[in-house]
């Protein structure tokens, strides 16, 4: 008789992991493992694991030879797609002694003439010198967002689809990955008019209005549910507000700035910034801790920040129409939108005609 009840349960539990194994997308075997786990009320052991398995990013030295850093940065007489931008400030290093083009800002693609989206790349701390960060800015007035969700992450019935759509495609210039799970976040999910979860008051939240237009706010003090909001995605606190770096993100009371893995230990981190004037900010690198990231953030011209996903299996910026990683140790492939993706993501496109 127990032979049986117990046969019966590794029959139910193959099958179960065998979905999760077998399901579209281009998750890794890792991942979808530690998501199944996940949803089987299994999060304080796949937690245990990665606090058990952590390796922290070794310190000093210079970046890879794959790292931006490491190449040469465009001369004035480079094509129109990849030529150096003037007109706004580089953004200060962080690390000492900076080298060659740190900080400094690229357009990689243009609308109407007009950089619509621009890179930079810094090192993260004056600790972690060998890893690199990347930075791209993009202008809301050229381009347009779409909050998309994940077949998982938050799950459930939506008019829009957990994958780049046919009619994206020709205009698409970039996509990013969007917070942790809802269970983790501390914040809601709006989207074609359904809200999972719960909206938060207090939550940090990227916001997209009804002509595609993203901002990061606090809920309940600058943005509200009103006709015109049309996406939300809440993930913890801000980081940044009022142009400065909030206090107390080592403290961590609470858990306002997240649990996973550590609010201090230095993993991958993304996180997406508003500046003063309306630009969006995306920030993501290996060996951050919220405070590094909030730092980057900042120093990137946000007044007001949030953090994304982290783990390097969520951690995602993917250029088009190229189809390829912000940064070249980004661990998930680039065609990570074009399949149906498990966790939510936002994409950028360019604005007609």
């Amino acid at each position: 008789m127990v032979a049986g009840v117990v046969l019966l349960v590794v029959l139910v539990l193959s099958v179960s992991v065998g979905r999760a194994l077998l399901a579209p997308g281009t998750d890794s075997t890792a991942a979808r493992l530690a998501e199944w786990g996940r949803d089987h009320h299994l999060s304080w052991v796949i937690d245990r694991l990665e606090t058990a398995t952590y390796q922290a990013p070794k310190e000093g030295g210079t970046p890879a030879a794959d790292s931006p850093l490491a190449r040469p940065r465009p001369s004035a007489a480079a094509p129109d797609r990849q030529r150096p931008v003037t007109e706004l400030p580089a953004i200060l290093p962080v690390a000492p002694a900076p080298l060659p083009g740190e900080g400094a800002w690229t357009t990689v693609d243009t609308v109407a003439g007009k950089p619509a989206l621009r890179t930079a790349f810094l090192r993260p701390d004056a600790v972690h010198t060998g890893l690199t960060a990347g930075v791209v800015w993009m202008d809301p007035t050229l381009v347009s967002m779409t909050l998309h969700p994940g077949t998982l992450e938050p799950g459930g019935a939506f008019a829009t689809p957990p994958q780049v759509t046919t009619q994206e495609r020709p205009n698409m210039l970039g996509a990013f990955n969007g917070g942790f799970r809802l269970e983790s976040a501390r914040g809601g999910f709006l989207l074609d008019g359904r809200t999972v979860g719960t909206l938060r008051d207090g939550a940090a939240s990227l916001v997209i209005t009804r002509d595609g237009v993203p901002h990061v706010q606090q809920w309940g003090r600058d943005a509200s549910r009103t006709p015109d909001v049309v996406a939300v995605r809440q993930n913890l606190d801000l980081l940044v507000d009022g142009g400065r770096v909030v206090p107390g993100l080592d403290a961590n009371r609470g858990g306002a700035w997240g649990k996973t893995l550590g609010n201090k230990l230095f993993v991958w981190r993304s996180g997406v910034g508003e500046t003063a004037s309306g630009a969006l900010v995306y920030v993501a690198s290996d060996g951050l801790s919220a405070q590094s990231l909030a730092t980057l953030l900042q120093r990137a011209g946000a007044v007001r920040a949030m953090e994304l996903d982290i783990n390097p299996q969520w951690t995602s910026f993917v250029l088009y129409p190229q189809v390829s990683n912000l940064l070249p140790d980004m661990q998930h492939d680039a065609t990570r939108y074009r399949a149906g993706s498990s966790r939510d993501f936002i994409t950028v496109t360019r604005r007609g005609p």
